[in-house]
């Protein structure tokens, strides 16, 4: 039942910051295209039941960055934009359409790309993909990121153990409030 309601509040949430934050959609698209000259970042990731889907989110890293884990992407392929939008973590944003599509949730484990081999086989054991991958979760409000894939996979299935309509609002609030500061970034 839970289940069916956490969905019912991500549609609603998803649906609604659309709407609200469309200006500010435009405003950072436009922005992109100055900065890196393709504003919009798609990659396949590893989803419910390890299906694929394109997760979105706002470019921050120059076009020809290798498609590797964040905390091995150089810290010097991240544009000017893109370090302001990480910082604020609005690069983010755009994922409300995959949580509208249904291929996300707000809350949940952050999804992984495929050839992430040794955090997929840690969040495999632990039943991770069993639910929708999130926007954000008890791993990001804690700072532990895809470098440590056996911590993480180990968060990811405490969150999803205990998650009850009290703690997807507590994840989102502290979130939205600043707790956690995304995947680190090679220097």
């Amino acid at each position: 039942m839970t289940t069916r309601i956490i969905r019912i509040f991500d549609f609603i949430f998803a649906l609604s910051g659309l709407i609200v934050s469309f200006p500010l959609l435009l405003a950072v698209t436009i922005l992109g295209y100055f900065d890196n000259g393709s504003p919009i970042f798609r990659q396949e990731r590893v989803g419910k039941n390890k299906k694929t889907f394109t997760l979105i989110k706002f470019r921050t890293m120059v076009v020809d960055t290798k498609s590797v884990a964040t905390h091995l992407a150089s810290a010097s392929s991240i544009t000017k934009l893109g370090a302001f939008l990480r910082r604020s973590k609005l690069d983010e944003l755009p994922q409300l359409i995959n949580v509208l599509k249904g291929e996300m949730s707000l809350v949940g484990p952050r999804p992984n790309l495929f050839n992430q081999i040794e955090l997929t086989t840690e969040r495999e054991a632990l039943g991770v993909y069993n639910v929708l991958p999130g926007v954000t979760g008890l791993a990001q409000i804690n700072n532990i990121d895809m470098s440590t894939p056996k911590l993480l996979a180990e968060t990811d299935q405490k969150m999803i153990i205990s998650l009850s309509l009290r703690n997807y609002f507590k994840y989102i609030f502290m979130t939205a409030t600043g707790r956690g500061s995304g995947d680190a970034i090679k220097k």
